[in-house]
């Protein structure tokens, strides 16, 4: 009695009934190739198309402020007054003398004018003209020299008016009315920001370099740089910005500290909504031609490894081990594992043993010929 017992038990169990149930349906999809953009995330640093540090030229204490910290200004817009009690009285004494020089070319001309008829008469000696027109000379180059020192001293009193080189946006300010400000202080007086457009500053490693120009096409930097795709940049809140840039310069060498090489994209800035200082990220695309694409839930990780389970000519199932090169949206870039044409299980590996035979179902495959994806 107990013997038929525990064979009735045995007939019951799960196992036997799957056995009984025969192979289970998979859905199954075949590894095809396609053409691929990978958009590359890269950190950038965003700074203004001119940044231009305002110091004074001359010495003096700060007299007016004509603007604020974030003001929008105009090329030639006053910014600062510096005081000029000092350069003032310098104008005022290099303009006396280039009047005192004045006179003594005009004193020494009336000299050459008296002595020059008598000479001619014999009255006098020769010698004497000369000297005269010796002293005209000199009178002259006197007023020469005192018309400069006169313009230097106007140009210096000039400088105390300290005016916006380009359209842009103030930053920082440190001083205020009354402190001294000169050409040795550490600090500028202020910056002003062209962000018209703006530069994305951002670097490639050794390996990324070699990648990116093998993608390429032109044999000189300035046709490489042409052929360049545009560029987008992310923003620190995760949005995309509505213009698209373009790479403008690539540094000559690499950093031997870092491995890395700097870049250069320029984007525009019509409103004003980029600033100089803040950060984002560009993002590059990269064609991958006749990529082997897979679906990332398609595959198991064992050991550190990665795996799909592959359909034989007798519907069995085979763990296979891939090497992946890049994580796009959700899926895998396979570089070493699979073929083209194989047959994969692509959902449901959790059921799944090897050498287990299934009832294969068709699908649709996973993506399709020049598909985009992101990898971050």
């Amino acid at each position: 009695m107990a013997i038929t017992v525990i064979g009735l038990a045995s007939c019951n169990s799960p196992a036997n009934k799957q056995m009984g149930r025969g192979p289970m349906p998979f859905p199954v999809q075949k590894v095809e190739k396609s053409n691929v953009t990978v958009y590359n995330e890269y950190a950038a640093n965003i700074e203004g198309e001119e940044n231009i540090e305002i110091r004074p030229k001359v010495d003096g204490f700060i007299d007016k402020i004509y603007i604020d910290e974030g003001s929008e200004v105009k090329k030639g817009q006053l910014l600062f007054k510096l005081s000029a009690e000092t350069l003032n009285q310098q104008v005022n004494a290099a303009s006396a003398n280039v009047e005192v020089a004045k006179a003594q070319v005009v004193s020494a001309q009336v000299e050459v004018d008296k002595v020059s008829p008598l000479v001619q008469k014999n009255i006098i000696s020769p010698v004497q003209l000369k000297t005269a027109e010796s002293n005209l000379n000199a009178a002259k180059a006197q007023l020469i020299a005192a018309q400069a020192d006169y313009m230097n001293a106007k140009e210096n009193l000039d400088y105390t008016f300290i005016k916006s080189p380009v359209d842009g946006i103030v930053g920082s300010i440190p001083y205020r009315i009354g402190s001294l400000v000169g050409r040795s202080e550490a600090k500028p007086l202020t910056t002003v920001s062209n962000i018209s457009n703006v530069y994305a500053y951002f670097t490639l490693n050794e390996k990324q370099l070699l990648q990116f120009n093998r993608q390429l096409d032109g044999k000189s930097v300035a046709q490489k740089i042409k052929s360049l795709p545009a560029v987008e940049l992310i923003l620190a809140d995760g949005s995309v910005y509505d213009h698209k840039g373009r790479i403008e310069t690539i540094n000559g060498m690499v950093n031997p500290r870092t491995g890395s090489i700097s870049y250069r994209a320029i984007f525009p800035n019509p409103d004003n909504l980029l600033r100089s200082g803040i950060s984002g990220k560009v993002k590059l695309p990269s064609q991958v031609d006749n990529a082997l694409l897979l679906p990332q839930k398609s595959t198991f990780e064992l050991q550190g490894k990665r795996f799909v389970y592959v359909v034989d000519k007798d519907n069995k199932v085979k763990s296979k081990a891939i090497d992946i090169s890049k994580s796009v949206n959700q899926n895998y870039i396979v570089t070493n594992g699979l073929e083209a044409g194989q047959v994969y299980v692509a959902d449901g590996l959790i059921k799944l043993r090897e050498g287990m035979q299934i009832i294969p179902q068709s699908g649709s495959t996973a993506t399709g010929n020049n598909a985009a994806y992101s990898n971050k």
